[in-house]
């Protein structure tokens, strides 16, 4: 039995057809890449606001005790009860 030797315009048909599937596997490549990194942001998006609820939530939490809320209001505000004396580090 004798193989039939592949023409000139089938070799070239199977190069095109090769370069378009490589062509088609970076772009693929590129777009799961590109995908990857989007996901990783919006981990860390999501990380960062968890905690902020966390912290939403804390104040929340410890909203009816008064030290906490004169804290607050001193280091936030600068305010003071009447009567407190304020010093001030001039060094700084």
């Amino acid at each position: 039995m004798k193989l039939k030797r592949a023409g000139v315009a089938t070799k070239i048909l199977v190069l095109v057809l090769l370069a378009a599937v490589a062509a088609a596997l970076l772009s693929t490549q590129a777009r799961l890449n590109a995908a990857q990194a989007d996901r990783e942001e919006l981990s860390r998006q999501v990380q960062a606001q968890r905690e902020a609820n966390a912290a939403l939530e804390e104040g929340i939490a410890r909203s009816a005790d008064l030290d906490y809320l004169a804290d607050i209001a001193r280091g936030r505000l600068g305010l003071m009860e009447p009567g407190e004396i304020e010093f001030v580090d001039s060094s700084k």
